[in-house]
């Protein structure tokens, strides 16, 4: 829901953003794809940069940065990589080519590796709206869609979607039916959200996320988890899910790693400047969550280390600094009534 996120006033919400506020947005949706305690600490990255491979790193990173951008297509073309990007975008590609090819060679001798989760899991909600959403306004989600990524293979291994009846404006919006392609018949027939909720975990525990494998949420902006989801417990009197207390907004990734204005940080410009094209319907939740899981992968594939940034804690959005230590998020656990 990328316009309508920016004008959302969370009634229920004290949001606190130690790094400044930023933009939203809006979205609608396709079809269900149902697919198909502590995670091990075995893929974090190595924090001693005093081994030679980093040097050997360094140098390479120098090399490009000389590089004009005819130099660097060239170059990427050659070794088979994608040339699609602004020179920075190819500056970062051709960079993480080689710290990649240096990190396998270490990793083989037993040195550093370079990745923090075994999988993120993208999640885009939908949740109703008006077009002039009042300040006092109660944004209950409508659809709950998550797009797996595999970190290791940099593909999408997975997806769930389901759609979530309301329960405080049972009647949605024209606008939010024309906006999100999800009709008032969908979510009659919907399950309220406790029990789709309840579906998640199952979905999460099914493929072993945080037991066996490392995971970690990641976001289109902080609205999803901070204002959406927390709205959304308090309407159905439930706790706040741990596993989704902690998670990557991948604007403020995509802006600290491309350098870029967070006026440029919008879905479709992230697209954009990255070489991309929007697939399936916008404002559809599921392909929301695709094309956020394309651009994750194309900042894996870049260079980019993305790692958890934001947090809830007392019912307010934080920032959580590059020095804090690595985690994933917690096993799944059903979720529980708010006494």
């Amino acid at each position: 829901m990328d316009e309508h996120k920016e004008n959302i006033e969370g009634k229920y919400v004290n949001v606190k953003m130690s790094e400044g506020t930023e933009e939203g947005q809006t979205k609608p949706c396709s079809r269900i794809h149902p697919n198909e305690e502590t995670a091990p600490q075995t893929s974090q990255s190595n924090g001693d940069f005093s081994h030679p491979v980093y040097k050997e790193i360094a140098l390479a990173n120098g090399h490009i940065n000389r590089m004009s951008k005819d130099e660097l297509r060239v170059k990427l073309a050659e070794l088979k990589l994608d040339t699609r990007g602004v020179k920075d975008v190819m500056k970062k590609r051709l960079k993480n080519h080689y710290k990649k090819q240096k990190l396998l060679q270490s990793a083989a001798e037993g040195g550093p590796t370079d990745t923090y989760y075994d999988y993120i899991c993208v999640v885009d909600f939908e949740a109703t709206c008006e077009e002039d959403n009042p300040s006092d306004f109660l944004h209950e989600i409508i659809e709950f869609p998550m797009v797996l990524i595999d970190t290791h293979t940099l593909q999408i291994t997975d997806s769930f979607q389901a759609y979530v009846k309301p329960e405080v404006n049972p009647q949605l919006s024209d606008f939010c039916v024309k906006l999100t392609g999800i009709t008032q018949q969908t979510v009659d027939d919907a399950e309220p959200f406790p029990d789709v909720l309840h579906r998640v975990v199952e979905w999460l525990q099914e493929r072993e996320l945080g037991t066996k494998y490392k995971y970690a949420i990641l976001t289109d902006g902080a609205w999803d988890m901070s204002k959406f989801l927390n709205i959304q417990c308090r309407i159905s009197s439930i706790r706040y899910p741990q596993f989704a207390k902690k998670w990557i907004n991948i604007r403020k990734s995509y802006c600290n790693f491309y350098k870029v204005p967070r006026t440029q940080t919008k879905l479709s410009t992230m697209l954009e400047k990255l070489g991309m094209t929007y697939e399936g319907r916008p404002h559809c939740g599921l392909d929301d969550s695709r094309n956020i899981a394309r651009i994750a992968i194309r900042m894996l594939r870049d260079g980019c280390q993305l790692r958890v940034n934001e947090r809830m804690h007392g019912g307010q959005l934080l920032s959580v600094p590059s020095s804090a230590p690595v985690e994933g998020a917690p096993p799944p656990r059903k979720p529980s009534s708010r006494e």
